[in-house]
């Protein structure tokens, strides 16, 4: 259970929570997502001079941090965890990876639109707020297309593939029926009444962001496509810099792909064993076929889609909260959201400080799906929620005896967290919730598309021989690599491999910091021996909170 025992803070801890202030007020974006409501009004400096000033910050808390001793176990994983995240933010400008940052998932382009989902609106005072941020906006895109230039300028552009899709994504946010307009036409705040003067603001804003993305789509067009770069690859430098960011660990790029491959093959070997159970003499093809025809096993719609989701996170957690895991009160809600876009993800926001806003599980479901087959989406619903996503992150945000804001609410790492919730799949498995063989292969399906992003994402961004002998990787490849070992709807598929080429290090992050993961359970099982305890272990290195895997396996050597 957590402790009722306040610890004393530290001058680390002071450091740590300066840093948490200084980056709510260099992101406002940031700010929101933790719930640091105070800067709602603002939108982040993407100018180059905003840059710049990110940056210096980041230099000086690295070298308070260098010289300030630690005071206990609580410190040690606080210096090393928030000294290698600094340097690694400082290696990243230093590189320019800034002046290139331009895709189609998690770049200023989506995250400016992004932010207003978790903006609250329940009040007039409310809704005021989300019209000051409106009016900011097109600032915001006008310091990104800065920094944008500064790159053409310096010869460090982003793919044209990435540019092409990001204009697409625009033309959805502006259209007439598309997201700014409906949301501005249905500002509602659910007490009181909105002011026919604040409507108005509210459609002018709304309106202008409209304007401004379509000015911002215009330059990708006609400025940065022109000279944006032909190949999707990033190289082996910048990708080392990324992977590292996604782990928070150093890896063998060369040895994890050779890795990668290997795992590949034991996933589609584990398949074909578990399509033999759902028929006999069935390949994965054919078992995939039986239950899509499956109707008892079929969602229609998205409200249905929600539901069943809600439900299914429910269950889940009354009854690993009896059984598995000290889940206390506040984690126990997690709202199962469809999202207001269409580009395709499934991702989990986390809850306030206070947790006012509960953590939540977001469906951004493309245009034209309209049907969700429960035997393939099952894990995913315990990937995102509990014993995934959301008893990490909220189980993080909630140890605030022991924890400062930084350690709650902003450190961590792609691999941390999606290799957790990876683990935590298998370990539903483990547990009994997958025994039906087609949700189990539902999960197969999932880690085995995990896998084939290890060896996708480091052969086309490092340029390596392609498995099959036939010439190095490139999109073309990558795009039929995984429909050879994915069942997704070819939307999704696209979506999923434009990703990959644009955000180079994230899609191994999961199947990678799964291994990792798993070899830091082992490393503990052979230390303990006799007596190690599985649940022990995972409340221990939960109650760490979000860290990068070189400093989870440091934390957790530590006995």
């Amino acid at each position: 259970m957590m402790t009722d025992t306040t610890r004393t803070p530290t001058p680390i801890d002071a450091i740590a929570e300066t840093w948490v202030d200084i980056a709510a007020e260099n992101s406002p974006a940031l700010a929101t997502y933790i719930g640091r409501f105070e800067h709602n009004g603002r939108l982040d400096d993407l100018s180059p001079d905003g840059h710049a000033r990110a940056h210096a910050v980041a230099r000086d808390t690295l070298a308070a941090l260098a010289t300030t001793d630690a005071v206990d176990e609580v410190d040690v994983v606080t210096k090393a965890d928030l000294s290698a995240d600094l340097a690694l933010q400082i290696a990243l400008y230093d590189a320019g990876a800034h002046q290139r940052d331009l895709n189609v998932i998690a770049s200023p382009a989506q995250e400016l639109r992004n932010v207003f989902d978790l903006m609250p609106t329940d009040t007039v005072e409310d809704w005021a707020t989300v019209s000051t941020r409106l009016a900011a906006l097109p600032a915001a895109l006008e310091g990104y297309v800065a920094t944008l230039r500064e790159g053409i300028a310096a010869g460090n552009v982003p793919a044209r593939r990435q540019v092409a899709e990001v204009v697409t994504q625009i033309a959805r946010y502006t259209a007439d029926s598309g997201y700014f307009a409906e949301f501005a036409a249905g500002a509602a705040p659910s007490t009181g009444q909105l002011p026919a003067s604040l409507a108005r603001e509210l459609a002018n804003g709304s309106n202008a962001a409209r304007v401004a993305y379509d000015a911002f789509a215009a330059f990708l067009a006609r400025e940065l496509a022109p000279v944006a770069s032909e190949q999707d690859a990033v190289g082996r430098d910048l990708y080392a810099l990324h992977s590292r960011r996604f782990l928070g660990a150093e890896i063998d790029l060369d040895e994890t792909y050779e890795w990668g491959v290997e795992e590949l093959a034991r996933m589609v070997a584990e398949q074909e064993a578990i399509a033999q159970e759902i028929s006999a003499g069935a390949s994965v093809e054919d078992a995939v076929a039986l239950l899509e025809q499956d109707e008892s096993r079929k969602l229609h719609g998205t409200d249905a889609l929600q539901r069943w989701m809600q439900e299914t996170s429910d269950r889940a957690v009354a009854e690993l909260g009896r059984t598995h895991f000290d889940i206390p009160e506040p984690i126990r809600t997690l709202e199962c959201m469809i999202a207001p876009t269409h580009e395709g993800g499934i991702y989990y926001t986390g809850p306030t400080d206070d947790f006012s806003r509960p953590g939540r599980m977001w469906w951004s479901v493309p245009d034209g799906v309209d049907s969700f087959d429960t035997w393939r989406e099952l894990t995913t619903v315990y990937h995102e929620g509990v014993p995934g996503h959301h008893l990490q992150i909220a189980q993080a945000v909630y140890n605030r005896a022991e924890l400062n804001s930084w350690r709650r609410l902003l450190a961590g790492s792609s691999g941390h967290a999606e290799g957790w919730a990876l683990y935590a799949e298998r370990l539903m498995e483990q547990l009994g919730y997958l025994d039906d063989p087609a949700d189990r292969l539902g999960m197969l399906d999932g880690q085995r598309m995990r896998a084939a992003r290890v060896v996708l994402d480091i052969g086309v961004h490092l340029g390596k021989q392609r498995p099959d002998g036939a010439g190095v990787w490139d999109a073309d490849f990558a795009l039929e690599f995984m429909r050879r070992n994915v069942n997704m709807p070819d939307e999704f598929i696209r979506f999923e491999v434009n990703r990959y080429l644009g955000w180079p290090g994230q899609a191994p992050s999961y199947k990678v910091g799964q291994r990792i993961w798993e070899q830091i359970r082992d490393e503990s099982a052979e230390r303990d021996g006799d007596s190690f305890d599985i649940k022990r272990f995972h409340m221990r290195a939960l109650r760490l909170g979000g860290v990068g895997l070189d400093t989870l396996r440091m934390a957790l050597a530590q006995g």
